[in-house]
Parts: structure tokens; sequence; C-alpha cells
């Protein structure tokens, strides 16, 4: 009866708890109906190997080597193993604990009559505790770690779209400046041609010195592309071999960038991009878990009741059957006066539950952003493109008609210069446009969830 009592008695302390501390309405989280630049064209769901719809197998087994090897992912990996463990580690201790001892001792003592007398004795016992978990408090924090469990697998996933992409996006790169430097180099003959010209007319008295160093600056202009562009080349294949785990390397190359197929847009509607992403995965886990542990902070106010019990037996050598011992009893942790600790610790827990609030807000409204951000990018890219391909068509013309101009004598070098630098930059700036709008699609990938539709511990 007495024990019912010391329950009954804590039951009754329960009402000592402060009151509920609820989100910064500031922090709620407003849904766009719809995307300010409407997806032009088609759109098709998100594969979960999204990556393969550009058409090109080695960019794909680039993909998926990262994804095998890429050491930022195993890091992740085993930070989900780590929360699990924590989690289990939560869990055990809603059960009582068992543990076992055993005691000896060798002892002699003088008798009464100035007699030594040998005696041993052997002792083992079984020792039981069990905190019970009247309000939950234990409750709330195993809901925390397992709120950060799947925090950190959702974590996970998002590195890993984050390093699919990033692969992606770096091969797109690399193929540009391959066209790039193919470019050069071919541009680089054409200025040859033009120097070794030049400087025949200016030897047999045709022309002046002037045509001869426009020629060769134009000719060294060109030149300093071409190492510039190798460089940037060797820095791209160093940047994929470290994404997919290798040292750095030469890079194997698939199809040309022009045959780099741009996907459709993906599918969606603004109120589906919360549940399709992640980091926003992790950031509404992540909230949960604060939210349980300001709960548990909350009945720090509490008392606690810890129930104990113990069995076991004593052997003494020269007395017959052993002695049988055992111990049942409860204890009441009630607390009084602390110095504000307990306090301190809710205002602490609910300071860390708002930042973890507003930091889904950030990442929702991040998330909003990025997706926006692609889609007007690769829409006017899109436009960009046509406008530079046509310029690009009409300077070769232009180049064409120079260069006839400047053999038949009808105009002075300074034209067929000025539309050689035109159809270079033109070229160039085709070749950035295409693989810019490349990009914002793996971009848009990405930032739509790129096919990832939950958690998977």
């Amino acid at each position: 009866m007495s024990m019912l009592r010391l329950i009954a008695a804590t039951a009754l302390l329960g009402g000592c708890t402060l009151a509920d501390r609820p989100v910064p309405p500031q922090a709620a989280v407003s849904t766009p109906t719809e995307w300010r630049t409407p997806p032009g064209g088609s759109t098709a769901p998100i594969a979960v190997d999204w990556w393969r719809s550009y058409g090109d197998p080695v960019m794909t087994a680039l993909v998926e080597r990262a994804l095998a090897n890429n050491p930022n992912i195993e890091i992740a990996a085993a930070r989900v193993r780590a929360a699990e463990a924590t989690e289990r580690q939560a869990r055990a201790q809603l059960l009582p604990t068992l543990n076992a001892t055993a005691g000896a001792a060798y002892a002699r003592s003088l008798t009464a009559f100035g007699v030594g007398n040998d005696s041993e004795s052997f002792q083992p016992q079984l020792q039981a505790a069990w905190q019970v978990d009247l309000f939950g408090r234990l409750n709330d924090l195993v809901g925390a770690a397992r709120q950060q469990y799947l925090a950190s697998a959702a974590a996970r996933d998002a590195t890993a779209l984050s390093v699919a992409a990033a692969t992606a996006g770096t091969y797109i790169s690399l193929r540009a400046l391959d066209d790039r430097l193919k470019v050069a180099k071919e541009t680089l003959a054409s200025r040859t041609d033009a120097l070794r010209y030049a400087r025949s007319r200016a030897d047999a008295g045709y022309t002046s010195q002037l045509e001869l160093s426009q020629a060769q600056a134009e000719y060294e202009a060109t030149a300093q592309i071409v190492p510039q562009v190798e460089r940037a080349i060797v820095a791209q294949e160093n940047a994929l071999s470290v994404l997919v785990g290798d040292n750095p390397r030469a890079i194997a190359r698939g199809v040309a960038l022009t045959q780099l197929a741009v996907p459709p847009v993906p599918d969606g509607l603004p109120s589906t991009l919360l549940r399709r992403r992640p980091d926003i995965a992790q950031a509404e886990y992540q909230l949960a878990a604060t939210d349980r542990n300001l709960a548990a902070a909350r009945k720090a106010f509490l008392p606690d009741l810890q129930l104990t019990g113990s069995a076991g037996a004593v052997v003494v050598a020269g007395l017959g059957d052993p002695i049988s011992l055992f111990s049942l009893g409860g204890s009441v942790l009630a607390p009084l006066f602390d110095g504000g600790r307990a306090e301190a610790g809710a205002d602490a827990a609910a300071a860390t539950r708002d930042q973890a609030a507003f930091a889904y807000r950030a990442a929702a409204l991040t998330a909003f952003q990025e997706v926006e951000d692609s889609l007007v990018r690769l829409d006017r890219l899109t436009a960009e493109e046509t406008h530079v391909r046509a310029q690009r068509d009409a300077l070769v013309q232009t180049l064409r008609h120079a260069t006839n101009r400047y053999l038949a004598g009808y105009s002075p070098y300074l034209e067929q210069l000025d539309a050689q630098r035109g159809l270079l930059a033109a070229e160039l700036s085709l070749i950035q446009i295409e693989s810019d709008r490349l990009n914002a699609s793996v971009t848009l990938f990405r930032a739509m969830g790129g096919g990832w539709s939950g958690v998977t511990p």
C-alpha cells in the first residue's frame, strides 16, 4: 500500500508544468498557387535516374559512380547509422536495467578466547532498476531521437541529389570546354593562314607593316585562348574525378555537347514541392525533433519515480544453507529549487525549436526561389540561343564577304579582322548558352527534388 501511495503522490505533482510554447506565427510557410514562370512546352514526371534522360551513357556512368563512391555520401550514410544507434539508445531508457554482481571475502578475526578464526563468504546478487515514465518525458526523448534519425536519412538523400547534379553539371561544363577548345584551334588555324598571307603581302610590298601587325596581334589573341581552355579542362576533369571518388585523372567523353538532349521540364506545382525535396524533409524532421525535446524539457519540472529491487544470497563457509536476501524500493525525486536550471533548459529548448521553425521556412523559400530561377533561366536561355545562333550564321556570311573583298583588293584588312572577331565571339557565346541551358535543366531537376519520394532509412 505504501508503494501505491507513493505513486499517487507523484501523480498529484504532475500539474507543475510550464505553459505551452507555440511556434512563432512569423515562421509559417505560405505556398504559392502556381509558378511565376509557367513551364514552357511539354512536362513530364521526374524519374529517379533523371540523368539518363540527357542521352549520354558516359555521363550516366559518371553519375552512378559518384553515387556509389563519393565520400560526402559515405559521410552522410555514417551519420544515419549514428542517428539510428542514438535512437536505440534513447529507446532503451524506457526499459528496466538488470545487473549481476558477485562478491567474495576471506577474513581472519580474533575470538574472545584469543584464537584466530578464518572465514570465507560469497554473495551473488541481481539488481534491477526502472525509471517509470509517468509523464512521458522519456518517450518524448525517444520521439526526438527518431525524428533526428529521419532527418539524417533525408540529409543523406539530399547529399546524394546534390552530388548527382554536381556530377552531371560538371560533365556538361567539360563538354562545353571541349567545344571551346575546338573552336579556338579552328580559329587559330585560320588566323595562321591570315598571318602567312599578310606577311607575304608585306614582304612583296603590296601592303604596309600595319596590316601585318594587325594580323600578328589577332593571331596572338587567339593563341592565348588555347592554353586557357586547356587549363580549365584539366581542372574540370580533376573536379569530376573527385566527385566520383577517384584521384585526379583524365575523363572519358561521350556524345558532343550539341547532341545532349534537354529533357522536358519536370511537372509539379508549388504545393507539391514541399514533399518532393529531401532538404525540406530534413528541416521538417528537425523541427519535429525540437518539438519533442521542448516537451521533454517542460516535463523536467515533474517528479521522477525510480523503482529498484535486488535479490541474492550469502554463502558462508562452515554454515548450512545459503541465506537469501532481497529488497524492493521506490524513490521520488521532485524538483523544488534548482536555481532556474530547468526553466533555462526549457527556454533553450524553445529557442532551438524556434530556430528549427525558421530554418524550415527558409528552406521552403529557398526551394521556391531555386525552382523559379531555373524555370526562367531555362526559358530565357532558349530564346537567347535562337538569337545568338542567328547572329553566328550572319557573321559567317559577313566573314565570307569580307574575305572575298579583301582578297580582291576592294576593302582593307580591318573589315575581315572585325568579322573574324565577331564570329569567334558569337561561336563561344553559343557554346556557353548551350552549356548554360543544359546546366539550367540539371539545376531544375535538383530544385524539383530529383524524383525523391521519401526517406528510406
